[in-house]
Order: structure tokens, then sequence, then C-alpha cells
């Protein structure tokens, strides 16, 4: 198995289902009587069972996040640069999970899911998210592996968020909250984003209100326009002029010629765009993006992030990186201004990156390196 400069890989591994029957109430008021969650773990828990972490995924994450299952994958999982021997959150030392949310469309009990009042796909007819509800049920998914406490709960973007709600829902029941280019909730200018890409995927044809699949279609256009305005929000200026700057693929710009003119930007925009239609929900994406729309993690507490924070017992890791403009890190300063107005342990890292939003995918050796150090100070039995 291929290993990487920050250490070894995981190996194979292979996806788990836990199922649920005990109804969940949402925080919209309904309920759902139950449901399915599929995960995968990284390294043994051990005798003490405090050495787990919890990997809280981004918008388009699942639950697999790091090693191949199967030696001719084409990639590892998403966050494989983190989660491995000797990597930041290392195997060796800790028992990593990962799921796929609910409303998800890698397993998980979701809008492509059979509703079993019908016998038809949920479609638009799911219930509607929120950030809470996805920490309700990886509670469950604890309570089901017995883990009473985690060592850490950590996060990426929308993962983030996540992990910052189980520091107020469940403070006894994590130890360190790590959240890495996040924010306490989105700006106007993320709303709008989230909203021209709903819109985008409701406009297709094929969308059939949200009922594409009763009518065997899948609305790849939409979808694959979503992502890519998504998409441009995830790297920096900086990093699309190096990536790409204004070469082209096809076509010349010669007096005289009028061969259509394709740059590279544009082809790898369409790429990432159809194979992202390839492979993930429209309802699953409305969903997640109304439910990163509706996280406020102040909003019960008065709007006051440093009456939500005091709610926490745990020590947080706050990092941001210097080229995000989706989370900046004014975002991430906010959090910690509060953190520290609460009195609450927290250590605060702004890297200087390129790349954008994405950073945190990506082996920034500093990054790896503070991440590294604060999980290696983490005491488990």
């Amino acid at each position: 198995m291929a290993t990487h400069a920050n250490g070894g890989s995981v190996g194979l591994v292979t996806p788990q289902t836990q199922h649920f029957d005990e109804p969940l109430t949402l925080a919209c008021g309904r309920v759902l009587p139950a449901y399915d969650l599929v995960y995968e773990t990284y390294g043994e828990l051990n005798a003490a069972r405090d050495n787990a972490i919890l990997v809280c995924h981004a918008l388009s994450g699942h639950h697999h996040a790091a090693g191949r299952h199967s030696p001719d994958d084409r990639k590892p999982g998403w966050w494989d640069e983190c989660i491995g021997p000797g990597k930041p959150i290392d195997t060796e030392r800790f028992f990593v999970v990962s799921l796929n949310n609910l409303g998800g469309c890698h397993g998980s009990t979701g809008p492509a899911s059979i509703n079993p009042a019908t016998g038809q796909p949920w479609g638009p007819e799911f219930p509607a998210l929120r950030v809470r509800d996805w920490v309700h049920s990886q509670a469950r998914l604890a309570d089901a592996l017995g883990i009473d406490c985690w060592a850490a709960v950590v996060g990426g973007s929308l993962g983030g968020m996540q992990a910052m709600r189980w520091a107020l829902l469940y403070p006894e029941r994590l130890r360190h909250c790590i959240v890495i280019a996040a924010a306490l909730k989105l700006s106007a200018q993320n709303l709008a984003f989230n909203e021209v890409a709903r819109h985008a995927i409701q406009s297709d044809p094929d969308f059939e209100g949200g009922h594409y699949l009763r009518a065997g279609k899948v609305p790849a256009r939409g979808l694959a326009l979503a992502r890519m305005v998504g998409h441009i929000t995830y790297l920096s200026d900086d990093a699309m002029a190096s990536k790409f700057g204004r070469e082209l693929r096809s076509g010349s710009f010669e007096i005289g010629g009028d061969e259509p003119v394709e740059f590279q930007v544009q082809s790898y925009l369409r790429y990432q765009g159809s194979r992202f239609s390839d492979s993930f929900d429209a309802n699953t994406y409305i969903l997640m993006t109304q439910a990163l729309d509706y996280f406020d993690l102040a909003r019960e507490y008065g709007d006051d992030p440093v009456a939500a924070f005091e709610n926490a017992s745990c020590r947080f890791l706050v990092l941001s990186f210097s080229t995000d403009w989706r989370f900046p890190p004014a975002r991430s300063r906010e959090i910690v201004d509060a953190l520290i107005a609460a009195r609450r342990e927290v250590s605060y890292a702004d890297i200087a990156a390129d790349e954008g939003h994405d950073a945190f995918l990506m082996p920034i050796p500093r990054y790896l390196a503070l991440f590294r150090a604060y999980l290696q100070q983490v005491e488990v039995s």
C-alpha cells in the first residue's frame, strides 16, 4: 500500500453499516422511525475506550476518509493525508470513526433511500435536517460502538460546525474539539452561493420537482453546474492562477483563425462537475446546503457566541488558512475570541497557504505539523 511523506496508509478498509430502530426526532419536528449510518474505522479501540476520534465530513464528503477499498482504487479516502500511522491523526494511537451523515447518498439513509411508508425513494419528501440532527445521530453511533467520550471530535468546513455543535450538545462526551476552516454561521455571500447552486439543480428539466429517481432521470446538468459554482469558491485566486492561469486546452488566438477556444480552467470545471453528477444525489446536495445555511451556533443563546461556548468544557484547536475566502481567517478569529471570552482553553493558528478553502484537505507541511503536534498532546491510556 502506498505511503506518504507524512506517514503510512491505513491500508484496505471495509465500510460498515449500523442500523437504528429507535426513532429519531429531528429539529424540524418530524420523526425518522428508523435509519442506517454507514461508517469506517481505522486503528483499534483501546481497553479504556478513551482513544476514539470522530471525523465529521464536509458538505460533499462521506465515510471514506482514509485508505482504499481495493488495491485498484484510483485515489484513497478524502482525508488520507491526515489519517494513518504517523500522520496527524495517528492510527497507531487513535481509533478513528468516519461516517456518512444522515441524509447522505453513500449508504446512510437519505433522499435516495426507500421511504418504507411509500415503497418509493424519499426524494424531496425526506425531512429537512440541521447540524444538531447529525450530532444526535453520531452520538447514537458512539453508543453502539461503546464510546462514552471521544478523545476528539474533528472536522473541516461543515465538519467543523458539527464539531462545535458537539461541544455544546454533549460537553461531557468529548475532550478536544478541532475546528478547521469553519465559522459560527454563514455570511450572506455564502448563503447566496448556496442558493445559486440549488437553483441550478432545481432548474434542470430532469429534476422533476425532486422526484427524478421515480421518473428514472438524473438532473446531471444542474448538479454539475452546482458543483462548478461551489468548486470555484473552494479555490483561491492564487491557486487558480498557479494551476491554470490563462492556458489554453484547445484553440488559438491567432489573427485570421476562428477555431473555438477553450481555457484549461473551463475544461477542469466541466470535468469536476461531470464527475460529481455521476456520484452524488441532487436532493442530498440541496438538503446539505440548507443544513449549512441554517447553522448558527449562537442563535439559541441570545445570538451571543460567548454564552454558547460557556456550555462547552473541552479544549479547542482552531485552524484557518490565509487565502480561504469561503471561510476566511476572520471567521475563525470570531470563534477564538468568543472562546477566550468564555474562558475556554483554545489554541489557534492561521496558516499561510495558497490553496484557499480546500487547503484543509492538502498536505501543507505547517498545517500537518501543527495538527500532529496538538494531537500528540491528547492523552490516551
